[in-house]
């Protein structure tokens, strides 16, 4: 265990001397122009803005993500070869509201370079908090909310590449049809499930905005963040509920572990009521191409697609 952590407390030391090496250059103008044939190196951290930048850039850009399948951004520390390829970027894109929470300090050291805090772009009362106050950062799950998402992305990159401007913000417009019709399918594939079993039992508080926009209720076994783990107490708290209640299904998140869910279950069922795994939803990462939903739309549609026919 030692051992790990002196290797661990190495690796940042090394990401954070890279760091500093990257920004000892003199700053340059936040506004450039490309060739019509060059293109923009941007670097994301987690999946979904992988996407959306893809989307909106399409062939001006060059997208590398740090973040891969089922990996958990509130856990994920990075590597001396994530800040290589962040200082090597042209362009860096991360979410902030606290996602990433373990590569706060290195995004400081990096005030040099071209930098779109997605946070930053969504206005204050649409972000929900939890009940110690804390933001929740899951906004890709209210489909319009990540459309603002993608329209903030969109003029940060007008604003950086001004030649470019007109060609991100058509892009942009396309995309953003293709999110009204999502919004529309969870819409109705929401409708066709009784209102009274509309309860998303999760791994994590994840699915908050999802909830508020689409009319759920969330009961979760950790809260907005997988850093602390659950207790025995607060499984058998919601075990508890979760029987009395009679709820149908929980469901299991792709970057999170599943013991805890697993755990639920047995506890549920230990009570006397039979409850059943409805399925694998997608949460702090895009699906993969096996289920077709390595994309954020196929990513919304699958996961609208195992909750109904779970809750049914």
């Amino acid at each position: 265990m030692m051992k790990k952590k002196i290797l661990s407390i190495l690796t940042i030391l090394f990401a954070v001397v890279l760091i500093f090496t990257g920004c000892s250059k003199k700053n340059e103008s936040t506004t450039t122009t490309t060739t019509s044939n060059e293109k923009i190196k941007i670097v994301t951290t987690t999946t979904m803005l992988k996407d959306l930048i893809e989307n909106i850039g399409g062939d001006n850009v060059e997208v590398e993500g740090l973040m891969g399948e089922g990996v958990d951004p509130h856990l994920y520390k990075p590597t001396a070869t994530d800040v290589e390829k962040l200082n090597k970027a042209d362009v860096i894109v991360y979410q902030g509201l606290h996602l990433e929470g373990q590569m706060t300090e290195i995004f400081s050291k990096l005030s040099n370079k071209k930098i779109i805090e997605v946070g930053n772009g969504i206005a204050k009362d649409k972000l929900l908090k939890d009940e110690e106050g804390s933001v929740d950062p899951h906004i890709w799950f209210d489909v319009e909310l990540w459309g603002s998402a993608g329209k903030y992305i969109t003029d940060e990159l007008g604003k950086f590449y001004t030649d470019k401007k007109v060609t991100f913000e058509d892009n942009y417009k396309k995309y953003k049809l293709e999110l009204d019709n999502l919004h529309k399918y969870v819409v109705e594939k929401t409708n066709s499930i009784p209102k009274e079993q509309r309860v998303l039992v999760t791994a994590h508080d994840a699915f908050s905005y999802f909830a508020e926009k689409y009319g759920y209720e969330v009961l979760a076994i950790q809260g907005i963040s997988t850093e602390t783990e659950a207790t025995t107490a607060d499984i058998s708290k919601l075990a508890d509920e979760l029987s009395t209640r009679k709820i149908k299904a929980i469901f299991i998140e792709s970057s999170v572990p599943e013991k805890t869910v697993k755990a639920l279950e047995d506890a549920v069922k230990s009570k006397g009521h039979e409850i059943v795994i409805g399925g694998e939803l997608f949460s702090d990462s895009l699906g993969d191409k096996a289920t077709n939903s390595e994309t954020y739309i196929g990513t919304v549609k699958y996961n609208i697609n195992t909750i109904s026919k779970a809750l049914q």
